[in-house]
């Protein structure tokens, strides 16, 4: 049995302890208050944070390269460059001008930091909204702000990380600014090193490769000045959309965001979180991304033959590669991000510009870039013959064997 001396010991031990967690809690309350109330005023996004969280993981991954690696590759690169663009300009019947010079060879830590700043502008356009006012009332008030950015520095900081792994080329463009800047090539040479061992190709032809896709999309991007702001205001009405949204799912409180988790649930995507205009500009975009994902495959091809000898086993290896998907959180991060629809885009977006080729020939491909009255609607992008007819005036019954094959 126990003794009231020891019961009574007990007791006091406990009530110490509890005391003791008290006190322990209280000045961890207190500290995260005070840090709160001194962070209340700060934006959205610690964006320091974000590039520090990012480029550990980056360098912490497999085939890191250094400075001098990087550097000695450079001269690859621009041999790659000044072999493709001729040909490039040939085939497309546009000078690329300043797209030679304007490449650079980076890390993945290198790529992250160079996409920080359009992150940065994307977040610019909405914080203002989706933060607590600058002087909240209250403590929790200035707790929350707190938390959001915590949580919200650390999802940019391994989305950043996430992508840096994948990332081969990028045409990089400010998309967001005000400002009609050129944009640049980069080309994160650790994933492309890694990718052609893993497709068992000469590194320097898959440098090769990867640089006709790029430069294709700067020839996309900068021929047409139409397509940017074309692409950004589709952006900027999302983003306004997005946060009537948000206010509106705030004035239904919890309610509206299980309707919104159910609709999304029952089609399987995350696109039943979206109102129908907000669907709407979704579809647009991506009919516009799988005519440029498309078109530069279709353009490797034509070109590809003339400066890679065995660019169809390098085309091969690298769609199942794009097939490959997989699992765990890789492929959950590929549906919250929205890649796991790009292997779809690239392919029915080759599909329509090799059935606008075959309908049409050159001639049909010229008109694919006119302006945003060209584009193809959702039925035409299965179906390039009505595209060449409505673009070109040819009468519905020329059907592609009777307009022939094209040049």
């Amino acid at each position: 049995m126990t003794g009231p001396a020891t019961l009574a010991g007990r007791l006091r031990t406990s009530r110490a302890v509890a005391v003791g967690v008290a006190v322990g809690v209280g000045l961890a309350v207190r500290y995260v208050s005070d840090r709160a109330v001194r962070d209340h005023d700060r934006r959205l996004v610690d964006w320091a944070q974000v590039e520090h969280l990012a480029t550990r993981r980056l360098r912490a991954a497999p085939g890191s390269l250094t400075k001098q690696q990087l550097a000695a590759t450079e001269a690859s690169y621009a041999r790659a460059m000044e072999r493709i663009v001729p040909l490039l300009e040939q085939r497309l019947g546009t000078e690329l001008p300043g797209v030679v010079e304007r490449h650079d060879v980076v890390d993945r830590a290198g790529w992250a930091r160079a996409n920080l700043g359009t992150f940065q502008a994307l977040v610019a356009h909405l914080e203002d909204h989706l933060v607590l006012p600058r002087n909240p009332n209250g403590l929790g008030a200035a707790m929350a702000v707190s938390a959001n950015r915590f949580v919200t520095t650390r999802q940019l900081g391994f989305l950043l990380g996430f992508l840096g792994t994948r990332v081969l080329g990028q045409y990089d463009i400010a998309l967001l600014s005000a400002e009609e800047a050129p944009g640049r090539l980069l080309f994160v040479e650790e994933n492309i090193r890694a990718t052609a061992n893993t497709l068992g190709v000469p590194v320097d032809q898959f440098r090769t490769w990867i640089a006709l896709h790029e430069a294709t999309h700067a020839f996309e991007l900068e021929a047409h000045p139409w397509l940017r702001p074309y692409l950004r205001e589709r952006l900027e009405r999302q983003l306004a959309l997005f946060l009537d949204e948000a206010r509106a799912l705030q004035k239904g409180g919890l309610r509206g965001v299980v309707r919104r988790w159910r609709t999304a649930a029952s089609e399987g995507s995350l696109m039943g979180f979206m109102s129908p205009e907000q669907r709407g500009l979704m579809k647009e975009t991506q009919l516009v991304m799988s005519l440029l994902e498309g078109f530069s495959d279709w353009v490797m091809d034509e070109v590809g033959e003339q400066v890679l000898p065995n660019v169809a086993r390098i085309r091969s290896r690298f769609e199942e590669r794009r097939s490959q998907r997989k699992k765990g959180i890789d492929r959950l991060v590929a549906r919250l991000t929205g890649l796991d629809m790009k292997l779809e885009q690239y392919r029915r977006g080759e599909r329509f510009v090799s059935g606008v080729h075959r309908a049409g020939g050159d001639a049909a491909i010229a008109h694919l870039w006119d302006g945003p009255a060209t584009l193809p609607t959702e039925a035409e992008m299965d179906d390039p013959a009505a595209w060449v007819r409505r673009v070109m005036a040819v009468p519905p019954q020329l059907t592609a064997s009777t307009m022939g094959e094209g040049a």
